[in-house]
């Protein structure tokens, strides 16, 4: 475990529901939210606060310090209504870690190298601890696409994925080249979300760019393409959707 992890219990918390008929737990994920407030001590309050009635399992400051709110055996309540591959509500499986950042609606900006120095190292003890597959670090817009759009386009992806925390694409080349928007009607499209149901995203078989699919492609180019984010697939965006896809496949055959 990390040293000097401050312990600020949170009341907003519930037990996991067991599966299975020896009644595990099943803790196979680990979603990255920012805190979206004007400081760090105002997110903590919040996350304390029964009032709330929202919390998560850690949160990391700016400065490098972790408190620890809830335990993470238990149920915390960060993710609200959301899904990934096939799974709803993923309170149940998840551990959430809240990093200090004011977010798109106080003034986002760049994640200090400390912080996440001290993020990577809770998140190799909690992979370590409870078996997290690589694939299996999301970001809260993953989980709730249309609705959330954090940890957002800054949050440092590919050096998390360096260390095996999340899946990252390999380079491509930059074609800007226009295939499908919104609207749309066509075989790119229905191609377009079949891979993105490969990929995790709640999105049914489809040739129509509908909402569901642009909310989609969305969190997925904040995640993965974070120069663009305009929900249009040009030729760029989809190499490395194919290229996260493929990745993902080979996961679930692992």
């Amino acid at each position: 475990m990390p040293t000097n992890i401050v312990t600020r219990l949170s009341p907003n918390w519930n037990e996991r529901p067991a599966f299975g008929g020896e009644k595990r737990l099943l803790i196979d994920t680990i979603i990255l939210h920012y805190t979206g407030m004007p400081t760090g001590a105002e997110a903590l309050e919040r996350l304390c606060s029964a009032d709330s009635q929202v919390s998560a399992h850690y949160l990391v400051e700016e400065n490098g310090d972790i408190f620890a709110l809830v335990d993470p055996e238990k149920r915390a309540w960060h993710a609200g209504v959301s899904s990934w591959q096939g799974q709803e509500n993923m309170n149940n499986s998840s551990i959430g870690i809240e990093v200090v950042n004011p977010g798109h609606d106080h003034g986002y900006r760049p994640f200090p190298e400390r912080q996440i120095a001290r993020l990577i190292e809770l998140l190799g003890y909690l992979k370590a601890r409870f078996d997290i597959p690589t694939q299996r670090f999301l970001g809260h817009s993953d989980v709730a696409p249309g609705r959330k759009q954090d940890p957002g386009e800054l949050f440092p992806w590919a050096r998390l994925a360096d260390h095996r925390f999340g899946l990252w694409a390999r380079k491509y080349t930059n074609d800007a080249t226009f295939i499908a928007k919104k609207g749309m009607v066509s075989s790119d499209v229905a191609r377009l979300n079949k891979s993105l149901a490969t990929i995790g995203y709640a999105i049914l078989p489809s040739d129509r760019f509908s909402q569901e699919t642009f909310d989609a492609l969305t969190a997925f180019q904040r995640h993965w393409r974070p120069e663009q984010i305009d929900g249009q697939l040009d030729r760029s965006t989809q190499a490395v959707i194919n290229d996260i896809a493929d990745k993902m496949s080979l996961c679930k055959t692992d």
